[in-house]
């Protein structure tokens, strides 16, 4: 799969970045990285792909987070 992306671009919640971005500098993980092994994970693990549908703790601001 190396080699062949697709740059799209996405709005995602500022605060909730922040967060992420602070706690991923550290650890050297991307939110590159995030997605796509996130990807992956949701089309190859049933559990996975139910707990991401179902996970309804996000505040919504007029968009379908």
């Amino acid at each position: 799969m190396k080699g062949v992306t697709k740059l799209t671009s996405v709005k995602i919640i500022t605060d909730l970045y922040k967060r992420f971005k602070g706690v991923a500098l550290n650890e050297e993980f991307t939110l590159q990285k995030l997605v796509n092994r996130s990807m992956d994970k949701y089309l190859k693990d049933e559990e996975y792909k139910k707990s991401i549908t179902e996970y309804d703790e996000l505040q919504i601001s007029g968009s379908n987070f």
